[in-house]
């Protein structure tokens, strides 16, 4: 086993690995970046090292730098985490150049899954079944267009170096698969460098079914399958091993395509086959096609850790320290059911946009699993992926394992940004899902109703101004009886809007509310407050926020009257960044006539890019940003003449 290895990732698979690692006695270093100076992995940490700016093109992009800092701390071994350097072969190769080694797979298994059309004309040469598509070198327009045609539609346009969503794109008929291929070709280039695509027939209710594979370079083995259809825009969302519906012929032939294709690379460590599945008319050995490999951990590895007892980093340390597979196929079987969902700082009713934020409070129940790279303190960054941790239940049948999903997403605890939990847990009860019915579509078809508002009632609103005021605690002395009330009031707002609440505190255990029309009675019962019959809910008050976790959160601000903004909220004819982000292209030109839905400019934010559009009709007066500008959110990018302005 390796005395010192260097973890060449931030966040929450930093922190994964480090547990693993440290308690096989390992030393563990840390990279960090300007923005993760502070961050919870480094303080994990045996060391940590500087490598650059907050931007991952400074600091966890560069490969020399990173090397440099393992040879520098007496490290043997590099261990990429996901995303970043996880999967770039020339890294592998001066990884090994420096005399150390990359514990994942080798650099001739990586490209040779790097290239969604490659990769395909493999696994068709090593037996394994594919989705009908195009994947040739040619990528003139017309004969994309053509081959699409073949094919039928709808079909899928697929960056072939791609991954997570990007630079895919569906289309339903032949007139908009030109407008699709600009988009899924701007989108590749931007992401990946590389602006070629494939072209494959778009199974009508697919679901992702992906097989964890594990092997030493010349064996594999797989540990089960995940079932990963609960997706938004191609991003998983919710992740179960094992798949419902699930029958032992279907899992051992999606098994040994999955092993024939980690052993037709000589494939080494840790990796997933994903396989796209039709479930039209339940699960068929005939219906699974090879959709691509991702050749590193995977975010959702710890469903198959809970269903196998296997823990997969101390896997991948044995296999790249030179040990053999530590078990045969034999050795491994399933043990009940688990779930993972994605916990993400980002604003649902908004569009799912990503958030940021410091995260005033953050708990989760005791019996979750929850794998995070934060704390209470730390800062939601605009650089990297918002992602506040994955919650993680196990349980000896799907509905047991189900229902301690509910309750540790209803359990949990986040204060100081939105985050998507209330869409989590309208997820985890959704009536569908709960029977297993599960394709990529259902989120997309049920959208309105998984992503409805909360309602927030007088009591709620009672609880925060209770907060607000510091009144959930009145001391015994204050010399307030129920003939001497004392009045107060609170300005908080919600849902777009202020209110004044008003108060009369009847001494230590009893407060009258008025709330609008409504009257809400605060009573103590010892060292509980009951409030309209129910007991208070948890609170937290921070940076004139108070948050009350009932209902996966509600959060209310608090209008103080005196540091009012005293200028103009605005004519509507600003366009204003909504989220913190870099100005990837400025598409409006001073003077230029627009229209409702023109695209004016483009922000990228945590690893997605934005289209900012015109919201009505009109002349641009100013540009306020040029490409390439970091800006905050609420930034103005864009000026449209007055409408007062062009009619004159």
């Amino acid at each position: 086993m390796f005395d010192t290895i260097l973890i060449a990732n931030r966040g929450e698979i930093a922190c994964r690995v480090m547990e693993t690692a440290q308690g096989l006695g390992v030393r563990c270093v840390a990279v960090y970046s300007d923005a993760d100076a502070r961050a919870k992995h480094v303080a994990m940490a045996d060391a940590a090292i500087h490598i650059g700016g907050s931007a991952p093109s400074e600091s966890y992009l560069r490969g020399d730098v990173i090397i440099q800092a393992a040879l520098d701390s007496g490290a043997q071994a590099i261990h990429p985490g996901y995303g970043f350097l996880s999967e770039n072969p020339d890294f592998v190769e001066a990884v090994e150049a420096a005399g150390l080694v990359f514990i994942g797979p080798s650099a001739s298994a990586i490209r040779a899954m790097g290239l969604k059309d490659a990769a395909k004309a493999l696994m068709i040469k090593a037996g394994v079944p594919v989705v009908p598509g195009y994947h040739g070198a040619d990528q003139d327009d017309a004969l994309l267009a053509e081959e699409a045609g073949k094919i039928g539609y709808p079909v899928l346009i697929k960056a072939v170096a791609g991954g997570g969503g990007k630079g895919m794109r569906l289309v339903e008929e032949a007139k908009g698969f030109q407008a699709a291929l600009d988009s899924a070709r701007s989108e590749a280039k931007t992401a990946f460098g590389n602006a070629d695509v494939l072209v494959e027939k778009f199974v009508a209710k697919p679901r992702h079914i992906e097989v964890q594979v594990f092997g030493d370079g010349s064996k594999a083995v797989h540990l089960f399958e995940r079932d990963c259809s609960l997706q938004r825009r191609h991003q998983k969302v919710i992740e179960e091993a094992p798949a419902p519906g699930m029958t032992q012929k279907m899992r051992d032939a999606m098994g040994d395509a999955a092993v024939k294709a980690a052993e037709a690379i000589g494939y080494a460590g840790a990796g997933t086959v994903e396989f796209i599945v039709d479930g039209s008319d339940g699960l068929s050995t005939d219906g699974f096609f090879f959709m691509e490999m991702n050749t590193r951990l995977q975010v959702e590895h710890p469903v198959t850790e809970l269903i196998t007892g296997v823990d997969l980093v101390e896997w991948q340390l044995r296999v790249a320290a030179g040990e053999a597979l530590p078990a045969a196929q034999e050795d491994l079987c399933i043990n009940g059911h688990a779930f993972e969902a994605r916990l993400y700082a980002e604003d649902v009713p908004a569009g799912f946009l990503p958030a940021t934020g410091t995260l005033t409070h953050l708990a989760f129940t005791p019996q979750t699993r929850a794998d995070s790279g934060v704390r209470a303190g730390d800062t939601i960054s605009p650089f990297y992926d918002p992602m506040i941790a994955k919650v993680i239940v196990h349980g000896p049948t799907r509905d047991v394992a189900l229902a301690r999903l509910r309750a540790a997403l209803s359990g949990c605890q986040v204060g100081g940004t939105v985050t998507n939990l209330a869409f989590l847990g309208a997820l985890a009860g959704h009536e569908g899902f709960g029977k297993g019915d599960v394709d990529t579509g259902l989120i997309a078809r049920d959208i309105d109703a998984l992503t409805s508002v909360p309602a927030v009632e007088p009591r709620h609103v009672a609880l925060a101004g209770m907060a607000a005021l510091g009144v959930l605690e009145v001391k015994a002395d204050t010399g307030f009886t129920l003939w001497r009330a004392l009045r107060r009031s609170v300005t908080l707002a919600w849902g777009g809007e202020e209110h004044l609440l008003k108060v009369r505190i009847m001494g230590q255990d009893k407060q009258v509310w008025s709330i609008g029309e409504a009257e809400v009675v605060a009573a103590r019962r010892g060292a509980q407050w009951i409030i309209d019959g129910q007991p208070a809910a948890d609170v937290a008050v921070a940076g004139g926020v108070v948050t009350v976790f009932e209902g996966y959160g509600m959060a209310f601000d608090v209008i103080d009257p005196l540091a009012r903004a005293s200028g103009a909220q605005g004519d509507g004819n600003l366009v204003e960044a909504p989220m913190p982000g870099l100005v990837r292209t400025v598409d409006a030109k001073v003077g230029q006539a627009v229209s409702k839905g023109d695209r004016l400019a483009v922000l990228e934010a945590m690893k997605m890019e934005h289209a900012l559009l015109a919201a009505r009709d009109g002349i641009v007066a100013e540009v306020l940003a040029t490409e390439g500008d970091q800006v905050e959110a609420g930034a103005a990018l864009v000026r449209l003449e007055a409408e007062a302005e062009e009619a004159a």
